[in-house]
């Protein structure tokens, strides 16, 4: 057990020491969210289990907080994956690939962000929402796993974890969106000084 837990260990570290390739795309994302919320937009999120975990975890730091003592106005992110009663409906009465577009077409502006956590890439329902997104010229970010899958055509933003292990993927997607709903945080904060 002591071996495979330094191993999951050391490839968590391999796997986010390689985001430092990210760098220059962290800034352009933090700035974009950062002057689409200045201009009344909002952050909408999806994905699939863990990684719709993930969206969920996110928006309710945009709307809550993310630091215990910086006491700031909420901030509109939404999830596309988080009403039961929606989901199971759409589902049911249309198809499981259109869970994250029917609201999306219901609840989208202008503004608007649209930031998908998919693992593989490949998910119908992902790839579904970011072409529906193109068509509607709104912004779109992917948090993606393995080589990005079909998504990483569809976004104007990404990220590639390049890996196959699903769990260091997705602490990879939480350590990125932690850090730039952060920066975004930081540069809100500071207009209003």
């Amino acid at each position: 057990m002591k071996n495979d837990f330094l191993k999951d260990i050391n490839e968590h570290n391999k796997v986010i020491k390689k985001l430092t390739d990210n760098s220059k795309n962290v800034e352009l994302i933090a700035s974009l969210i950062f002057k689409k919320l200045k201009k009344g937009g909002k952050i909408l999120m999806c994905g699939n289990g863990g990684s719709a975990a993930d969206a969920q975890h996110l928006a309710a730091e945009f709307l809550i907080r993310l630091k215990p003592k910086v006491n700031r106005e909420p901030l509109p992110a939404i999830t596309l994956n988080t009403d039961t009663s929606t989901l199971t409906a759409c589902g049911n009465d249309y198809k499981f690939d259109d869970i994250f577009l029917r609201p999306f077409k219901a609840l989208s502006k202008k503004n608007d962000v649209l930031i998908v956590f998919t693992t593989s890439g490949n998910s119908k329902n992902i790839i579904k929402v970011l072409k529906e997104a193109k068509k509607w010229k709104i912004s779109t970010i992917g948090f993606l796993g393995n080589k990005g899958g079909k998504a990483k055509k569809l976004c104007d933003y990404k990220f590639i974890v390049e890996s196959n292990n699903v769990a260091r993927i997705q602490e990879a997607h939480i350590f990125l969106g932690h850090f730039i709903f952060s920066s975004v945080e930081e540069m809100i904060l500071k207009k209003k000084n």
